[in-house]
């Protein structure tokens, strides 16, 4: 559950503010049953530190409200036993879950062999030409998947060392391309940052 609300808080938003907004959510509203009956503008005020709070209120109010109906515990286990397309249906039949967070919910919390791409992997998969400049996210869930092992581990992995990559050193603004170990086989450093144009 943690990482199901805390991936529908991400969408536009930093992480210290998904991780704020996340936690002033559960200390005024520190049960599920109590984040699903609040009155939809304290929540949406205890959301604030996210993008679109109102909107997320609304969609993590529904979500709990399917979830408890099959599961009142709470509890998303049952994914576990589940193959990833019925795993990845279920999740992405719930208000406000899409692609990106189905896959980080199945990758992170019961290691199937999911792609997750949030905008560091999409930016930096661009940036080396692993995906065209006009891929969707969605797309690039499915392009780079196929290009990979079926082994969580290894998605797991390289997902995590994409991110930490993306945030730190292939930032969006000014990536730090003079450091960047990736520099021999990146189009973008070769096609602009070498010859002065970015």
């Amino acid at each position: 559950m943690r990482e199901l609300i805390s991936t529908m808080l991400s969408h536009r938003t930093t992480h210290a503010n998904e991780e704020k907004a996340y936690f002033q959510m559960l200390e005024k509203f520190p049960a599920w049953e109590e984040v699903m009956a609040a009155p939809v503008e304290e929540l949406t005020q205890a959301l604030a530190p996210a993008e679109f709070p109102g909107a997320k209120a609304v969609n993590i109010q529904k979500a709990l409200r399917i979830i408890q109906q099959e599961h009142p515990d709470f509890s998303l286990e049952f994914l576990r036993d589940l193959d990833v397309p019925q795993a990845m249906e279920w999740l992405m039949a719930l208000p406000g879950v899409g692609l990106k967070t189905a896959t980080l919910v199945l990758l992170f919390n019961f290691h199937k062999p999911v792609f997750p791409v949030d905008t560091h992997v999409h930016r930096i998969s661009q940036r080396v030409g692993l995906i065209g400049s006009t891929v969707t996210h969605d797309k690039a869930h499915k392009i780079l998947l196929d290009m990979l092992p079926k082994d969580a581990s290894v998605l797991y992995n390289l997902h995590r060392h994409m991110l930490k990559h993306g945030q730190r050193i292939c930032t969006w603004r000014n990536p730090k391309c003079e450091v960047c170990v990736l520099q021999d086989l990146c189009n973008y450093f070769a096609e602009v940052r070498q010859k002065g144009i970015g």
